[in-house]
């Protein structure tokens, strides 16, 4: 096939200028990216090898190669993976297909400084670091098991070639030709092309890829039996990786730093986990756990595209990536690992699934991780915040799940949840709240909107705080929907202060209810007529005595969606789920009065504009948009002008 010239696409060009011009503070960190991609390209031949031993081409060695080259200025790192196809190459390499480059692009924007470093990690992209140091990169890959080769060739500018060629070995070769700042005429930064910086970058990043990192060194001989002679230099390969799994040592021997570096390279992360969990077992059962939280949650593990999952290992030997049979939804945001002898070599996924180990290995990890966060909501708030801010949604979003209590979620993770309160804005477990409980209080009450400013303007917040009774906030669309599969806290049931069946049981409130009832009843017609005036806008209308200075406001059913709820479900385009909607008049306020007297002409355009005004009101205090905001515009203006 003849060499064809491609363009980067848009998003992959503006990227290559950000990695090469402005995300990369650490030069040398392009060597982890590129020995992390051919460990990975090797990871991926032995799984395939496990149900295809053709694959291997006879050669079931497996092997990274690292070849720095004063003379030609270049530094090349090859492996004998599963390499990729033509098609693969152009999918991977020159679109955003699979390198994930929008979402990266877009994720960007909202990041600035040093921060940005760490998202590289989270997007897959790390190859284009090769830019950072090279004027020139080029590819040579064939895929096991396929006889044509391929090369691929960039400057980084915005065009790539790509050709067929000749490669014996299956595998991947990827060549930089090093910019003069990185081949050591430049006194500021690194020589690439030493070996003995090279040795220690390898060190430093990859000591702990169980491949073999090898490496030529030069060395000089002598002759024995001349001992006059000129010392023989001569060529040595030898691995420079320790190729010692990290989670096999004693962790009381492990240092932070080794720790941080192994999920670096292991996971792809670009900032040390916000908690790391090594765990043995021996006895009936025998595995090693190494598992860790990233400081960051991954840009779409709220998506559908996200794999969750644990590596698998057996006897030290990657048996598979992303696991998914160890660990509860509720936790797909752990990373790590599992090395178990107790599971067969060529176990299949379908055999794990069935597997009595693999449950029990489960069972286990999860109770050691919630108690793991526990210890950490216990003994270091700030820390425990800090990882709810990045995954308490993965939590709330089990307890919803779970929502026919089939496996006893809920239980599992209450303790854990957090929401700030109308007491002093901080957090707070349910555990906390319960304990400032008021004796006589019965439920735990809640309120939901965007933001603690909107919740602190409803008007219902207004008799809470003249009581001191504590509100808890619910600022995540999810929140509610966790509360509701709940029910109660410690026999406390949980009570929307926006349903209508909130109410006080002090005999201050029972009494302003009873003089609410009598009203009511004597303006039985004068609500009848504001819901005929709102023609089908509202399910009911009524007076309430949960209002002080405000006018009106909107209340939902007792059972079915909340108007939170509604808009979630809106947003997910499923409108069956709609709220029972009823309009609360205070009776106390001069609104109330004006509204007595315009119902003398009930059938007149003012007492329905001021109906429709009155319920769009309400809306917007629920922080809902009118259908029509021109309208709603209009019709204010014209009152206005009377």
């Amino acid at each position: 096939m003849a060499k064809q010239t491609l363009e980067f696409q848009a998003e992959t060009k503006r990227l290559l200028d950000l990695v090469v011009n402005s995300i990369y503070t650490n030069k040398e960190i392009f060597l982890r990216e590129l020995i992390s991609n051919a460990s990975d390209a090797l990871d991926k031949l032995h799984f395939e090898s496990l149900t295809n031993q053709d694959i291997l081409e006879g050669n079931d060695t497996y092997e990274i190669y690292v070849l720095p080259d004063p003379e030609s200025k270049t530094i090349t790192i090859s492996d004998n993976g599963i390499g990729m196809s033509q098609d693969e190459v152009i999918a991977n390499i020159g679109t955003i297909a699979k390198s994930g480059t929008k979402a990266f692009l877009e994720k960007i924007k909202e990041t600035s400084g040093d921060a940005t470093e760490e998202l590289i990690g989270q997007f897959g992209v790390g190859f284009y670091s090769a830019f950072i140091v090279a004027d020139k990169v080029t590819l040579i890959t064939r895929r096991a098991g396929e006889k044509a080769a391929s090369k691929w060739e960039s400057d980084g500018a915005g065009e790539f070639t790509i050709e067929e060629c000749e490669k014996e070995s299956r595998g991947t070769t990827i060549t930089l030709k090093l910019k003069d700042a990185f081949t050591g005429s430049d006194g500021d930064e690194k020589n690439f092309t030493d070996v003995n910086t090279i040795e220690r970058l390898i060190k430093k990043y990859s000591d702990y890829i169980r491949y073999p990192i090898k490496m030529n060194f030069e060395v000089e001989k002598k002759d024995d039996d001349d001992k006059d002679a000129e010392p023989i230099k001569t060529i040595e390969v030898r691995t420079v990786n320790s190729m010692m799994p990290l989670w096999t040592r004693n962790k009381n021997e492990i240092t932070p730093e080794e720790y941080n570096e192994f999920f670096k390279h292991q996971f792809h992360e670009w900032e040390p986990p916000l908690e790391i969990m090594h765990s043995k077992a021996e006895g009936t059962l025998e595995y090693t756990a190494l598992l860790c939280i990233p400081k960051k949650a991954a840009y779409d593990l709220y998506y559908s595209t996200y794999e969750p999952g644990l590596q698998l290992y057996s006897r030290h030997v990657f048996i598979m990536d992303k696991c998914k049979d160890f660990l509860p939804d509720h936790l797909r945001f752990v990373k790590g690992l599992v090395d178990s002898p107790d599971l067969p070599l060529n176990i299949s996924r379908e055999l794990l699934q069935q597997s009595r180990e693999m449950k029990k290995i489960g069972q286990t990890l999860e109770k050691n991780i919630l108690k793991q966060l526990s210890k950490m909501l216990a003994n270091d708030r700030d820390k425990y915040e800090e990882f709810w801010a990045e995954y308490g949604k993965a939590l709330k979003i089990g307890i919803y799940n779970d929502i026919y209590s089939v496996s006893g979620v809920g239980d599992k993770l209450k303790d854990l949840l957090i929401f700030k309160t109308s007491k002093d804005k901080k957090f707070s477990t349910l555990a906390e709240y319960f304990g400032r409980m008021k004796a006589d209080q019965t439920k735990i009450y809640y309120a939901v909107g965007k933001d603690e400013a909107a919740i602190e303007k409803l008007p219902q917040m207004e008799l809470l705080r003249d009581r001191d009774i504590e509100v808890l906030y619910m600022l995540d669309p999810v929140d509610e929907f966790a509360v509701s599969t709940l029910r109660q806290y410690e026999g406390k049931e949980f009570q929307s202060i926006t349903r209508e069946d909130f109410e006080l049981e002090d005999d201050e409130s029972k009494a302003a209810k009873e003089k609410t009832e009598a009203i009511a009843k004597d303006n039985e017609t004068l609500l009848k007529d504001v819901k005929e005036a709102l023609n089908g806008k509202v399910d009911d209308v009524r007076l309430t005595s949960r209002l002080k200075s405000g006018a009106v406001c909107l209340a939902t059913g007792s059972f079915g969606p909340s108007l939170s709820m509604e808009k979630v479900f809106d947003a997910m385009n499923n409108p069956m789920f709609k709220a029972i909607k009823i309009l609360e008049l205070n009776p106390n306020h001069a609104i109330f009065e004006r509204l007595k007297v315009l119902d003398e002409h009930k059938d007149s355009d003012e007492f329905k504009t001021f109906c429709e005004l009155l319920y769009a009101q309400a809306l917007l205090i629920e922080g809902v948009m009118p259908d029509d905001p021109a309208a709603l515009a209009g019709k204010i203006a014209e009152l206005m002008s009377r």
